[in-house]
């Protein structure tokens, strides 16, 4: 039985499973995610504007689990990649070179040369990584990430645009870049920027997008420009318990078309444009699952310790973000006292607190808790901090069925990359 599950309960999130029997099989904590979520996510954008070239990226960051990128490659996405391991993920899961979008903010030459021995499109943020990938890539191609000089999200640590980050090209540094892209005969196929994450009004996003859309115009090669990119950071409403409002798609899509559009038809444009969510595609298809292991109140403040420490969710510690909580029980009980509780993990750090002062039911050793809306930012920034085991990945596949797509970390593996022991 549950004792706070309305959420899940109103997707049949756990399929023919139960949270009980699925921390049986596969231990606590874990990682449960909804196929037909996810594959609802990547239709909400795939359809989202019917602009001629638009296609939806997804920031592969957020959760790059191979059988959960096939799944987003088969609803029609595309794959961006960070870095060399998300590209080799990428691969594996099915995308072709020219589905995929190397996005560099201060890697090396080496890094830079295996993206483009692989064959995809490399983009890189400042005037000497500019220098650095055009040496490597002398008469090909190249993609340029500007700074819009505006920026949004939810924390100044998701900020990406604007005057105080560390990311992009200065539009007012265009001629030096143009200087270095004819010294090496290098063609700019693509600019890009991106302002920030977890953003639920479009208004920024669209101001900004007119921002790159004046600066394609003043690029002297725009005749051979291939891709526009706007960046993510669509937001989710991670307050369901609130009833807090989605992201606005109706009214973005229908801002987002008349802009671009327009401005295609009047400036001849034939090349493609790209949104990069990542958060709005794998967010919500995910839960991450602990066990309370124990409660008790210092001073007069409530705790519930359980196995969710930030070596398996770290949001909550990065960013003060937030995750609804659902609890299951067995033998659970109506009308149950509720109480003001902080929930926090099993790291000896005073950081490490996964939900602050929430009022829910009394939790109890043994209950299983939820944290939604964890799919992404959330498996992606797990560590073996303490030398803890990362949790088991697991999918409720569409027949509703449990499927392992990651199996939980052994000390053998820990101990595997240790040398000359």
């Amino acid at each position: 039985m549950s004792v706070r599950s309305n959420y899940t309960d109103s997707l049949n999130f756990y399929g023919k499973e139960t949270p009980q029997g699925l921390m049986e099989k596969f231990g606590s904590p874990l990682y449960v995610y909804n196929e037909v979520v996810l594959r609802e996510r990547c239709r909400d954008l795939v359809g989202l504007c019917k602009t001629k070239g638009l296609h939806i990226n997804y920031s592969a960051k957020a959760n790059a689990n191979p059988h959960l990128l096939k799944i987003i490659r088969e609803e029609g996405c595309l794959v961006d990649a960070m870095s060399p391991g998300e590209l080799y993920l990428d691969l594996k899961a099915g995308y072709k070179p020219d589905e995929v979008l190397y996005v560099c903010n201060n890697v090396s030459p080496e890094e830079m040369k295996n993206a483009l021995e692989k064959g995809v499109l490399v983009s890189v943020d400042s005037l000497m990584q500019v220098e650095q990938l055009c040496r490597l890539n002398r008469g090909g191609k190249i993609m340029v990430r500007f700074n819009p000089g505006i920026g949004a999200g939810h924390s100044a640590k998701v900020v990406t645009g604007g005057k105080e980050t560390k990311f992009g090209v200065d539009p007012e540094k265009l001629p030096q870049l143009l200087e270095i892209l004819d010294r090496y005969g290098v063609t700019l196929a693509g600019i890009n920027h991106h302002i920030g994450s977890l953003f639920m009004e479009g208004e920024s996003y669209i101001e900004a997008a007119k921002v790159l859309l004046d600066l394609a115009l003043k690029l002297p090669c725009f005749e051979k420009l291939e891709i526009i990119d706007f960046g993510g950071g669509f937001g989710i409403p991670y307050h369901k318990y609130e009833n807090q409002a989605r992201f606005d798609l109706e009214t973005f899509s229908r801002l987002l078309n008349e802009t671009l559009s327009g401005w295609a038809k009047a400036h001849n444009y034939h090349g493609k444009f790209y949104l990069e969510p990542g958060r709005y595609i794998a967010a919500e298809c995910g839960v991450v699952l602990g066990t309370v292991y124990n409660t008790k109140t210092n001073g007069t403040k409530p705790y519930v310790g359980t196995d969710l420490g930030f070596n398996v969710l770290a949001r909550p510690m990065l960013y003060d973000s937030f995750h609804d909580v659902e609890i299951y029980r067995n033998n659970a009980q109506e009308n149950m006292e509720e109480l003001e509780q902080t929930i926090v993990g099993n790291i000896c750090e005073s950081g490490d607190i996964i939900a602050k002062n929430r009022v829910l039911p009394v939790l109890r050793e043994g209950d299983i808790v939820a944290m939604l809306d964890a799919g992404a930012y959330g498996f992606s920034m797990s560590s073996n901090y303490t030398q803890r085991l990362r949790p088991a990945e697991v999918l409720i596949q569409k027949d509703g069925t449990a499927k392992c797509i990651r199996r939980r970390d052994t000390f053998e593996d820990i101990f595997a990359t240790v040398t000359d022991f």
